[in-house]
């Protein structure tokens, strides 16, 4: 079997993946902050991972995945305020948009969606420890990790952070802090804030310590892979590190995994220029969540990725090509059975380059091209009667297959099907009497529910707008 390979951060080279543990890959994934929908570039980045760990179990891992809820923050703790709730109250529809959000796009579930407020003591505990090997001090009932004591802080970043450094401003959380590059592990308690009693005093955890609290609580002191965007490297995933290792005495994560960014329009996606998309807001708009995942899937994680409107077009018409495919192979399949083989030239050659190119650093766009070759080839042998039955069969099951990485075909519901296809045998019915003004009336009816017909030599095929 092929291997896998992933670029890895902290070597900065692709690396083949070989887990901890033979035959099963553990992975973290930073999740959403709650205080918000989340928008289409959060969504990239929980489709790539969602993508990685469908390919890994493709090639026949055993893979666990942990995603984390923030659901305490500056942020959180400022709008609970304003609207006088707790911090559940205020971030509860959030969660709850967000998992509706991922199962619209068909990113599948994450194992274990541990929450940050519902880890508390596993913070402490890994407080207590940094504390006793004289990681931390205490300022203002704050409690900080003091980066002098890890000598290897910045191997993931390559950032070197001294007080003139216009880092030390990223993660400044008070002007009391003995060096700009030390980070807050317990925030004291600030008057109305939501607050935890603790042998650090009345306070709250501070960002960077939630990951590594529940990252080893379910995966072990050291896992295989952690993933997040390109944002989180420094300082969020460099402070992961120090504080992880720093207590333990182990490495943290074997492979880390980052996604680039996504702009709308060649232009960086941002408030200020107000072309943040949340995905409900694209339904809104007439764009199908298949059209959205498309254009997600379209350009690798690792590079920048473009999101237009243009692009969502472009997307539509590339599922139209594949779903025509599938119908054309659908109808060429149903024919003599005899003669069954195990595979066709075609599908062997698209297989062998699905694997390859996926095996590389997940290249979904070298992948998508071996698709639509495939389409291309393969509606060729069909208009020229040159594919068997059994070949259009084998082509057929090795898209299926695929699909289960890609998740791009559409799906079939049963009692739907059923009410368009008594609808189109109708219409069938109205053309044979010549009652043309009933066959156009039901050809509306079902574009009403978003079906296209396509009327062929054999016969009216049908698919989804």
């Amino acid at each position: 079997m092929s291997q896998v390979k992933l670029f890895n951060t902290l070597t900065r080279s692709k690396e083949t993946i070989e887990p901890l543990q033979a035959g099963h890959v553990r992975i973290y994934s930073c999740g959403p902050t709650v205080y918000n929908f989340v928008h289409v570039g959060n969504l990239r980045t929980f489709l790539w991972g969602d993508l990685l760990r469908r390919y890994l179990q493709w090639k026949k891992f055993k893979v666990t995945q942990v995603m984390n809820l923030t659901d305490v923050d500056d942020r959180i703790i400022r709008k609970a305020q304003e609207q006088g709730v707790d911090l559940d109250t205020f971030t509860e529809p959030f969660v709850q948009a967000f998992f509706e959000d991922i199962d619209t796009l068909r990113i599948r579930r994450a194992d274990i969606y541990p929450r940050a407020t519902r880890h508390i003591p596993e913070m402490l505990d890994l407080v207590d420890k940094l504390s006793r090997s004289g990681h931390t001090y205490l300022t203002e009932g704050s409690t900080y990790y003091r980066i002098g004591t890890f000598p290897k802080y910045g191997k993931l970043s390559g950032v070197e952070v001294d007080r003139s450094s216009e880092f030390s401003r990223v993660d400044s959380d008070t002007d009391d802090k003995q060096d700009a590059r030390d980070f807050v592990l317990w925030k004291a308690r600030k008057e109305g804030e939501q607050f935890w009693d603790s042998p650090l005093g009345a306070g709250r955890p501070g960002w960077h310590l939630e990951c590594s609290a529940m990252s080893m609580k379910y995966l072990g002191e050291t896992f295989d892979i952690h993933t997040g965007a390109v944002d989180l490297i420094f300082p969020h995933h460099e402070n992961e590190i120090a504080q992880s290792e720093g207590a333990t005495g182990k490495p943290f994560v074997k492979y880390w995994v980052h996604g680039e960014h996504l702009n709308v329009d060649e232009r960086k996606m941002s408030k200020s220029l107000g072309n943040i998309h949340t995905l409900r807001e694209l339904l809104e708009g007439g764009y199908s969540p298949l059209q959205i995942r498309y254009a997600l899937l379209s350009v690798p994680y690792r590079t920048k990725l473009n999101f237009s409107l243009q692009s969502l077009d472009d997307a539509r018409h590339a599922l139209e090509r594949l779903e025509s495919f599938v119908i054309r192979l659908g109808e060429a399949g149903n024919g003599d059975e005899t003669g069954e083989q195990a595979g066709s030239p075609l599908s062997d050659a698209f297989l062998n380059e699905f694997e390859n190119a996926m095996d590389d650093d997940l290249n979904t766009a070298r992948a998508l091209a071996a698709l639509f070759v495939l389409i291309r080839d393969g509606n060729v042998a069909l208009d020229a009667g040159n594919l068997a039955p059994a070949e259009a069969r084998s082509i057929l099951a090795v898209i299926r297959n695929v699909d289960g990485v890609l998740d791009i075909l559409p799906q079939k519901d049963a009692d739907l099907d059923g009410e368009i296809e008594q609808l189109i045998a109708a219409r069938n019915e109205a053309r044979k009497k010549r009652d043309f003004g009933e066959s156009d009336r039901l050809r509306d009816v079902l574009l009403s529910k978003g079906i296209i017909l396509e009327d062929t030599a054999q016969g009216t095929r049908w698919r989804r707008a």
